[in-house]
């Protein structure tokens, strides 16, 4: 099928100036005289010109595009930060390209080399864990990338997130008021983002002067299916309360003990870690960690268009202040 799209030719020739003259104007470039500008942006107009971003990119050596590796289409935590990343890449004029690595390490690998095929102009990364893999690959490329809602505790890469340590610390110590058993149910132990947490969950038993036992951490994989299933094996541990630290797993754990006569929060208090939509579509909701999401995509992004514009970042690391959303899953 011909291509019958306007070109900056087609622009110049309309409105009978130069295609430089087109390219000024459509730079915002203020050396332009104003009835030439009108007579351009008339033209455009008439022809439905858009300019090629593509084009323009081989021509500044950039894309403007980023970008947004993360390991789940469908999980609401990423969905959140994806927004906020969008937002101010279009405040900046960027456009993002977001790639599914389905928390495989070797197509993360692989998403991320397809990419930079793509010439893109930086990266943002989510999830819960950078493999040795990962970190290799990264250091040998040139290209920017910040690490979203991710926990690097080598440091090496820009990361944006919140205190997971001291957030886990206080929901946990709540939990502990008034229970003498808090389990924890979290992910893979692997994760950095997870060892930080589950430092956290003893730091608030011992301030609690709780006795901790690794029979009460309980380690699974983020599904809705996995927290349902795992309702038996938490009424026979005898805990009356558990902080987990995905929401799809608390809404499962809520479901499978609702559905085997527990009541929550009479018999069973549980606290979540992201305040997703999900936490609002349980009954009762769900108590949780408040994290700015939103936010840690929309800093994310500013952070990757400074280390672009090679502007400097306060520190590598930025910390976000969190919250506690109490609801119905604990009691008053």
């Amino acid at each position: 099928m011909e291509d019958t799209s306007a070109t900056i030719y087609d622009v110049a020739n309309a409105a009978g100036v130069s295609m430089a003259t087109v390219s000024r104007v459509m730079n915002g470039n203020p050396n332009v005289k104003e009835k030439t500008r009108q007579k351009v942006l008339a033209a455009v107009d008439k022809l439905d010109y858009r300019p090629n971003a593509i084009a323009r990119g081989l021509a500044s050596h950039k894309s403007t595009t980023i970008g947004v590796v993360l390991p789940s289409f469908v999980h609401s935590y990423y969905s959140r930060m994806v927004v906020g990343v969008d937002d101010v890449a279009r405040m900046y004029d960027y456009n993002i390209l977001i790639v599914n690595s389905d928390g495989d390490a070797d197509k993360e690998i692989m998403v991320i080399d397809d990419l930079i095929s793509k010439q893109v102009d930086g990266l943002i990364i989510m999830g819960n864990s950078i493999s040795e893999q990962l970190r290799g690959r990264i250091s040998r490329m040139r290209t920017p990338v910040v690490l979203a809602g991710m926990v690097d505790k080598e440091e090496q890469m820009p990361a944006v997130t919140i205190d997971h340590f001291a957030s886990v610390k206080e929901a946990v110590g709540l939990l502990a008021k008034r229970n003498q058993e808090v389990l924890l149910i979290i992910g893979p132990m692997a994760a950095a983002i997870n060892t930080v947490r589950y430092d956290g969950y003893k730091a608030a038993l011992k301030a609690a002067k709780r006795e901790f036992s690794e029979l009460n951490v309980i380690e699974t994989t983020y599904t809705y299916k996995n927290g349902y299933t795992l309702a038996e094996r938490v009424i026979a541990s005898g805990a009356t309360a558990a902080f987990v630290t995905d929401d799809e797993v608390a809404a499962g754990l809520l479901n499978g003990l609702l559905d085997n006569g527990v009541s929550v929060p009479e018999d069973f208090e549980i606290i979540t870690a992201n305040n997703t939509i999900v936490t609002k579509y349980t009954r009762p909701n769900l108590t949780s960690i408040d994290q700015p999401l939103y936010d840690v995509g929309a800093v994310s992004m500013r952070f990757l268009t400074k280390i672009i514009a090679h502007e400097e970042i306060d520190g590598k690391t930025a910390i976000l202040p969190y919250k506690m959303a109490m609801k119905d899953s604990t009691k008053k």
